[in-house]
């Protein structure tokens, strides 16, 4: 009889020993669930706001699976291992006292125990019934038909890129666990921006499709499309009210309208940032020089380089970008590179000859007539060796060497914070895949969190503008004067000769 009983009635029967009603919400997981296992779906992604039940649900899903095939081998990751214990002790409690599920448990008590079980099955099988793990711990050698991912994203595993890619990794793992034709079933809410959750990709960290592509998913908000509460009779519109405001605007919208945002409140937005896809245009006609964006003609820019010679993907990255500006006062961050250099080609070209070479070609890219250079620390080396690169290069190019006096976190709250505000800064779409973004999400005043890529566009903000030529250079190693750069200069021509 239990092998033929559909999951939301084993559901409704728990819930009536409870004395307890079953809420519509958990009518839905239920017939979800049910649903997606009858048609043979094996990825499945379940999303609900924080003390929904769905935890509960999924034990009782658990409990189930046993009961239609005892030889099930379920494993249970969470963030850490009290956690995935917890599901484990709800799984035992119900195969005790579940009445689908009698003859289950096990007479001898080593295989009852609080982080995994076995029940009683026909199967002579090496792993347990049920085991719980944390997601930090080796599960090499272990073998699964479902793997349950319960909370596995909390703030302790993804409040930093590190975190994030370690993660992942350890997700990764699940492929070489899981059976053949298993389950696999996330379960969670998001707490980053940057979730294994994602509905789409997030190019800035370097993705090309969401982490779960192709998982079938349930997503059921706190509220509907129409702002009701999808369970009122424990979440009624006083107590939603309540939640908004005890947690602040990010934790709701992160832990009961399940959209992806940073718990903490962020100083720096970037949906205010706009984007745009329009590359820069070098017209030269009659003796004239014009820079346009699109239908924009450019007047100014900014570039700065924050340098740094740690090796790729070590210590402070080295960043150049770069910031133009029209004349309706609108900025255009066109251009931001992550400048390295490559360990195994140090003998023939120094660390900081390659840097050079790469900010001499960014320069270049960008029709570029100064590069400022920040000097504090190694940077004062710098100089030199960039003015001969873009020498080089025949590029008629500045180098403004600029030394900071100033605290950074004070540099980049006071370049952006107006600037945002007014929504007058657009990025080319490129910028979506440099560390900018996610910089911008997570720079929290007084952090640890990186922030080199915000450095070099804050300096770029700050520095003043370079007015672009108005003229062509005289000759391709011309470096040419900044009083000339006068886009609104048009040449004239005086008869000064006249009859008295």
């Amino acid at each position: 009889m239990s092998r033929r009983i559909d999951f939301p009635e084993f559901v409704f029967v728990w819930t009536r020993l409870q004395g307890l009603e079953m809420p519509a919400l958990h009518l839905r997981i239920c017939r979800w669930l049910a649903a997606r296992w009858k048609r043979g779906d094996r990825e499945l992604l379940l999303l609900a706001f924080r003390n929904s039940g769905k935890s509960t649900l999924v034990g009782l899903f658990c409990a189930w699976l046993l009961a239609r095939d005892p030889d099930t081998r379920i494993l249970v990751l969470a963030a850490d291992l009290a956690l995935a214990r917890k599901m484990v002790r709800n799984v035992k409690r119900i195969v005790e006292r579940h009445p689908f599920t009698r003859g289950l448990k096990p007479k001898r008590a080593d295989q009852w125990a609080a982080d995994q079980f076995t029940v009683v099955r026909p199967g002579e099988l090496r792993d347990p019934s049920m085991l719980a793990k944390g997601i930090g711990a080796n599960v090499t050698g272990s073998r699964a038909d479902v793997v349950i991912c319960d909370d596995v994203e909390v703030p302790n595993t993804c409040d930093s890129p590190p975190k994030r890619l370690d993660l992942r990794r350890r997700l990764d793992e699940i492929d070489y666990v899981l059976m053949p034709g298993g389950l696999q079933l996330y379960v969670g809410t998001p707490h980053t921006f940057y979730t294994v959750y994602a509905d789409a990709p997030r190019a800035e960290a370097g993705e090309t499709r969401p982490y779960l592509d192709g998982f079938k998913r349930l997503e059921l908000p706190l509220l509907d499309s129409r702002g009701r509460s999808r369970w009122p009779e424990r979440f009624p519109p006083e107590r939603v009210a309540a939640i908004r405001r005890r947690g602040g605007r990010n934790k709701f919208e992160s832990q009961m309208l399940l959209r992806p945002v940073n718990l903490a409140d962020g100083r720096l937005d970037p949906d205010r940032l706009r984007a745009h896809d329009d590359d820069l245009t070098y017209l030269e006609a009659n003796g004239r020089i014009e820079l346009r964006l699109g239908s924009r003609r450019l007047i100014s820019v900014s570039c700065f380089w924050d340098p740094s010679y740690g090796a790729p993907d070590k210590g402070d990255a080295s960043v150049v970008a770069c910031v133009f500006t029209d004349a309706d006062g609108f900025y255009w961050l066109q251009g931001l590179d992550v400048v390295t250099h490559d360990p195994a080609r140090r003998e023939a070209v120094d660390e900081a000859t390659q840097q050079c070479r790469q900010v001499a070609d960014f320069a270049r890219r960008h029709h570029l007539p100064a590069v400022t250079l920040e000097t504090n620390g190694l940077g004062r080396f710098l100089p030199g060796l960039l003015r001969r690169e873009l020498r080089r290069s025949g590029l008629a190019c500045a180098v403004i060497e600029a030394a900071s006096h100033r605290n950074k976190e004070q540099r980049i709250v006071e370049a952006f914070d107006a600037v945002l505000a007014a929504g007058h800064l657009s990025a080319h779409r490129s910028v979506w895949a440099t560390p900018l973004i996610s910089q911008m999400r997570e720079w929290r005043p007084g952090g640890r969190g990186a922030d080199d890529a915000l450095d070099a566009v804050s300096g770029c903000l700050l520095a003043e503008p370079v007015r672009l030529p108005g003229r062509p250079p005289s000759g391709p190693g011309a470096v040419r004067p900044h009083a000339e750069w006068d886009p609104a200069a048009v040449p004239h021509e005086a008869d000064t000769a006249f009859d008295p």
